[in-house]
């Protein structure tokens, strides 16, 4: 079977190559010197629709062609731009589902990408709306409904990414770090290479479905998810793709919480030149969970995308600041008596920066609340800090970490 598998895997591999061109597999020196490895980026970044969901889309496509020349899929996101893309390759219809919240760069980018092929329908507030939509529609038109990951096609065609890895190195690698939503790409990557190397599969913290799958012998529902990694918060993997993954170790699975993944979209962004999707970020965030198993191994992380809205660069910033303790939000009872602030800024120190200073309301008359934002260089710097505000004898309550109350006041 595995044979089998690689065969029409390389074969896959090598009918895309009249289409777009292969990603590069680039030595990463930063990462190499921090961990004493050879580390490797697989740049899936850098097809031509910036993520390697095109390679699945192909696949599937190009096995019923001409039979089938109308074709339907559900995303907002990376599914949906690899569809378009292929649609108007390959000169077919394309009807594309996504939710009316869909952002309006996503659905520009899905538009320029399929052109005249491909028709836009924006039906529900929730992809499992939209998803019925779709599925409604393929029935009622007999058209070709295109997963986005649970599909032999979809994750034959996914392999070609281990295909190309294999080529480029010239052997397998040590160890192969990937993300994981609802397994397409992982399915396809573990069922090319098998056992000739080691795995770490990440998920995100708020979308753990692989790892419930494998502790509950079957893929189930754990609903509901955090959006943030959006191209890897699926609620419940593939029967397919589980099929092919249920027999990895457990303790090859890791899950990163979200805001650690900006760390690495924040470095990669400001050392590196590199524009990573959060999905994108996890595998290189991951080298960090397994630094020991891979000293002087050659490894390969997926970066499996870079489809950044630079909008959400100052959300990212701002989370990474968090998770790396630089910044820090507190709700200071201030005394409305003349010198009360000059006294407080006193306790602050020469690193110590106020980026949100914020009057929410009198809670008595010789008090006040105020919000404040402190961003710091170094994150020893914020108990002196803490423990001088106490010493000058105000009262604060510290809510970085209250993701209720931030949700509101933040």
């Amino acid at each position: 079977m595995t044979e089998n598998f690689q065969a029409m895997a390389t074969l896959a591999a090598a009918k895309m190559r009249p289409v777009f061109p292969e990603t590069p597999l680039m030595r990463n020196e930063l990462l190499s010197e921090r961990f004493g490895a050879d580390i490797y980026l697989k740049r899936e970044d850098l097809s031509p629709v910036r993520s390697y969901k095109l390679r699945g889309a192909f696949n599937a496509m190009r096995k019923v062609i001409p039979e089938q020349s109308l074709f339907v899929c559900a995303s907002a996101g990376n599914h949906a731009q690899g569809v378009a893309f292929m649609c108007r390759h390959f000169g077919v219809r394309g009807v594309i589902f996504m939710p009316v919240t869909t952002p309006e760069q996503k659905i520009l980018k899905t538009r320029m990408f399929g052109g005249e092929q491909v028709e836009i329908r924006l039906v529900g507030d929730y992809f499992d709306a939209t998803l019925a939509a779709a599925q409604t529609f393929c029935s009622k038109e007999g058209a070709h409904f295109l997963s986005p990951f649970d599909d032999e096609d979809v994750i034959e065609g996914q392999a070609s990414v281990a295909v190309e890895i294999e080529q480029q190195l010239g052997r397998v690698p040590d160890h192969v770090i990937l993300p994981v939503g609802g397994g397409g790409l992982s399915a396809g990557i573990y069922s090319y290479f098998d056992q000739e190397c080691r795995y770490t599969f990440v998920e995100p913290e708020g979308a753990k479905s692989l790892a419930a799958a494998l502790d509950e012998g079957e893929p189930v529902d754990v609903s509901p998810v955090n959006t943030f990694v959006d191209g890897a918060s699926v609620a419940k993997i593939g029967a397919r793709t589980f099929a092919r993954l249920k027999t990895i170790g457990r303790d090859d699975v890791i899950a990163l919480e979200e805001d650690r993944i900006c760390c690495t979209i924040v470095e990669m962004l400001n050392v590196e030149g590199i524009v990573l999707e959060p999905a994108g970020a996890m595998a290189l965030e991951a080298l960090g969970e397994v630094a020991e198993q891979i000293k002087g191994k050659t490894v390969v992380c997926i970066a499996s995308g870079g489809n950044f809205d630079f909008e959400r660069l100052p959300e990212v910033k701002e989370r990474a600041q968090r998770y790396s303790g630089l910044k820090k939000y507190f709700i200071l009872r201030l005394p409305q008596r003349p010198g009360a602030l000059r006294d407080f800024l006193d306790t602050l120190g020469p690193s110590d920066n106020i980026t949100r200073f914020e009057y929410m309301k009198k809670s008595a008359r010789n008090f006040g609340s105020v919000l404040i934002g402190i961003e710091t260089d170094a994150p020893e710097n914020f108990p002196t800090m803490f423990q001088r505000i106490e010493t000058a004898g105000f009262s604060y309550t510290d809510i970085t970490n209250d993701e209720t109350l931030a949700q509101f006041v933040i």
